[in-house]
């Protein structure tokens, strides 16, 4: 699936991950990228996060534990990010058009 299919999909989904102290947060599916032979999604938290500003996203790399369990890796790499950003903006440009 191409990354146009997978960002006109309708994403209201909420996603339940839990940070390294083991409190659950929610996150809202902002997109799904396909970036360098890998997979990607981008999160914004339901609630605030401490930390974070109301507008910011993370990205996550999403690698398939089994046939129905995916896990999902926060990425630090800033060249990742700037790359699955950067898809993303031009995806977000060609809808509004």
């Amino acid at each position: 699936m191409s990354n146009k299919e997978v960002f006109e999909e309708e994403v209201d989904e909420v996603i339940i991950l839990k940070s390294a102290d083991g409190e659950e947060i929610e996150f809202e599916d902002v997109a799904s990228i396909n970036y360098e032979d890998k997979f990607y999604k981008i999160l914004a938290p339901v609630t605030p996060v401490e930390g974070m500003q109301d507008d910011e996203a993370l990205v996550f790399e999403v690698v398939a534990v089994d046939d129905e369990n995916d896990q999902f890796n926060i990425v630090l790499d800033e060249d990742v990010i700037e790359g699955v950003f950067a898809i993303y903006n031009q995806l977000l440009e060609e809808t509004e058009d």
